[in-house]
């Protein structure tokens, strides 16, 4: 086996490990989210919300970075292109929206924290933060999984710079 060979499989075995962490990650917070948002324990909330900020923070944000770096080194490093294939373009796309909120958000997840944490909880001030941690989890666990549907599924459909790569320099597109 060639290093080029090694350090592609090494680059894809972090990209999967990577993306599949950040979807095992984002369902954890999304179920600390629920829980913090639904229950009428106190000690609950107090526990869930600190713990959804380590693991924004600590898992999940690497994760994303982790994924979309090595996704596009993935890309360029295999002949199917970052810009040749319709599919690899959306799960770029969809990749970086989900990494552009979640880096949005994270300051929404501190303050549900630091709430969480006040001596003088109060459940209604935190019901407005879940409400939009678990919309924005559950968001991103389905535009996440797109991207995973579309690394299986591969659906047919070159872009132009595709088809010009492949054929030459006329595109039937053109």
């Amino acid at each position: 086996m060639t290093a080029a060979v090694d350090l592609r499989n090494f680059a894809l075995t972090v990209h999967v490990t990577s993306s599949v962490g950040l979807l095992g990650s984002i369902a954890a917070f999304l179920a600390l989210a629920v829980a913090g948002m639904t229950s009428q324990d106190v000690h609950m909330v107090r526990a869930a919300y600190p713990a959804m900020d380590l693991i924004a923070r600590l898992v999940i944000v690497p994760l994303a970075l982790t994924s979309l770096l090595t996704g596009l080194i993935q890309s360029m490093g295999t002949p199917w292109g970052l810009f040749r294939h319709y599919w690899i373009v959306v799960k770029l796309l969809l990749t970086v929206f989900a990494s552009v909120v979640l880096l949005v958000k994270i300051e929404l997840v501190g303050h549900a924290a630091r709430l969480a944490a006040e001596p003088a909880l109060s459940l209604a001030d935190l019901h407005a933060a879940g409400i939009q941690l678990v919309v924005h989890a559950a968001g991103g666990l389905i535009v996440l999984l797109v991207p995973t549907a579309l690394s299986v599924y591969k659906p047919p459909g070159m872009t132009r710079y595709g088809w010009r790569k492949q054929y030459g320099k006329h595109s039937p597109l053109a």
